[in-house]
């Protein structure tokens, strides 16, 4: 008995003493595989590449802040920006500087140029912490431009240009001191009138760059003994052959913009790779970064909100809501018209550049313009009111909403201060009035040949009514000064009236005449007959 208790114990402590081993085995694997797991799940989001293509917009903007969102996410350490853009919106621009500069702690920050980075461009890049340049690229000139309505380029007045380039200046300066770049190189990519030299000291050939009066003071001083000369040639960081330097770097009629040999000899950016693999050996990466590109649904926005797409779905909208309002009940018209018109505000809206404003404005003009139509007889300063409202909410879908002073903080409206959010409000004056003019010489040809044509004489019905509707000279003996006739439909202060059994095209004195009064012919003058309401024997 005493043994087989003894038996059964040795069994369940070796039991024991096996699981007690198996658990340690377990921990020092787990242990193991941990790093080394966790090692490769670090390896494979190390680095990522955001390219940065195209025109700078509101759309780019929040496709970044996405892409830069999901990278963190993932653990990434380096994030490289991938720069291929010859400018756009300041505002959209500072907003990227902002996402940049407000990345944790540990994250590094690199600009690969590949190839071009001009204007807001340059900008995005000397907000990263390093600048890399590919073969054959550029990076500068960043001074605020107006467009003009014809798509020119307009020179901004002294007192405009200065105004302009403040935000832009200030962020040059703030990205110059956080990454080390030079401040005088960085503020002549901005503004203009300035001179900027390369020098050297002679005993420590320590160079830097100066304007006209330091070099005058150091250089050019008469009678001193010189300790610094103007730098004459550098290395080419690609071929390695001495290279003859540019003097003035900048002049004062240009603004400054580099090559990738000078961007790297002047120390704005550290190297040159002209692919993936250059990059990341550049950089001592362990593998080649990933590419977090811009999805479908993203460019498919960008698309919409082009100029000619909005401008196109303006005009379908006009001339749908016209042959709707003209042959009632065809729907296909009107259909074609509303999901125009619904495409046109939520490309903005989903662009970010439809602010609530622009719908709490339309929704109230739309209300006034039918107030005027089915509520106060005539068509007088409510319908023109409300015309102007929803003309100001559309233009406004065209204008982004600049960036606030409190980050998070997105204010209900903002008039426009930056010289980006002028130029979009003159862009999208532009494109409206486009677009009306176009869809008034479409709706006149419609109008002119439609009917003719065998497609539309499917399409719109027949009106027996308006089949009867003669020119006043075709018959000069019909709505004669004096005559008394019927409205057929309502004058607003057009329409038609009938006079025995013709319909003529008549004009009120400006008030509205509801169909079915009686009204007389007190004025006629080639095709225009004006008449007016004939009170009735109990409004006598």
């Amino acid at each position: 008995m005493y043994r087989h208790h003894s038996n059964r114990g040795r069994r369940t402590g070796a039991v024991a003493l096996a699981a007690r081993r198996a658990g340690l085995a377990g921990l020092a694997l787990s242990l193991f595989i941990w790093p080394v797991w966790a090692g490769a799940a670090r390896d494979g989001t190390e680095a990522v590449v955001i390219p940065i293509r195209g025109e700078i917009s509101d759309v780019l903007k929040d496709s970044l802040k996405r892409r830069l969102d999901q990278a963190l996410d993932h653990g990434a350490r380096t994030i490289i920006f991938e720069i291929h853009t010859k400018g756009g919106m300041v505002t959209s621009a500072l907003e990227i500087c902002r996402l940049i500069k407000n990345l944790p702690e540990g994250v590094q920050s690199i600009a690969w140029v590949n190839s071009e980075a001009y204007s807001a461009g340059a900008m995005i890049a000397l907000a990263c912490q390093k600048i890399v340049m590919s073969s054959r690229s550029s990076i500068g000139d960043c001074a605020p431009i107006m467009v003009s309505p014809v798509g020119g380029l307009e020179q901004l007045p002294a007192a405009e240009r200065a105004k302009a380039e403040s935000p832009v200046l200030e962020e040059f300066r703030d990205s110059a001191s956080r990454n080390g770049y030079d401040a005088l190189l960085c503020r002549a990519m901005v503004t203009v009138g300035e001179e900027v030299w390369w020098i050297e000291n002679i005993k420590t050939t320590h160079r830097r760059f100066v304007t006209a009066a330091e070099k005058t003071t150091l250089v050019d001083q008469p009678g001193a003994q010189a300790e610094w000369r103007l730098v004459e040639t550098y290395a080419d960081p690609k071929s390695g052959r001495e290279v003859r330097a540019k003097q003035p770097v900048d002049s004062a009629e240009e603004l400054l913009t580099l090559t990738q040999s000078e961007a790297i000899a002047y120390g704005l950016a550290v190297g040159v790779a002209s692919d993936l693999s250059e990059l990341a050996e550049l950089l001592g990466l362990s593998r080649a970064p990933a590419y977090y590109e811009i999805t479908g649904w993203e460019k498919f926005v960008m698309w919409l909100n082009s100029p000619l797409v909005r401008g196109v779905l303006f005009v379908i909208v006009m001339i749908g809501a016209y042959i709707e309002f003209q042959s009632p009940g065809l729907i296909l018209p009107g259909l074609t018209a509303a999901v125009a018109l619904i495409v046109f505000l939520a490309a903005p809206y989903a662009a970010g550049l439809a602010n609530i404003w622009t719908f709490v404005l339309l929704g109230l003009g739309v209300i006034l313009l039918g107030i005027e139509i089915f509520v106060i007889p005539g068509f007088g300063i409510v319908g023109f009111l409300g015309i102007a409202m929803i003309l100001v909410a559309l233009i406004g879908t065209f204008v982004p909403q600049e960036p606030s002073p409190e980050p998070g903080h997105m204010p209900f409206f903002t008039w426009p201060s930056l010289p980006g959010t002028w130029d979009a409000l003159k862009h999208g004056i532009s494109v409206m009035a486009g677009s009306i003019i176009i869809a008034f010489i479409g709706i006149l040809l419609l109008a002119r040949y439609l009917p003719q044509l065998s497609v539309g004489r499917r399409l719109i019905p027949v009106n027996p009514a308006a089949q009867q509707v003669v020119p006043p000279e075709a018959h000069p003996d019909v709505a004669l000064v004096g005559d008394i006739g019927v409205v057929t439909g309502d004058l607003r202060p057009a329409g038609q009236a009938r006079f025995g059994q013709e319909i003529v095209d008549v004009t009120s004195q400006g008030e509205y005449v509801e169909a079915g009064c009686r009204v007389q012919v007190i004025k006629r003058q080639g095709m225009n007959i004006v008449v007016r309401r004939v009170p009735e024997q109990n409004e006598a």
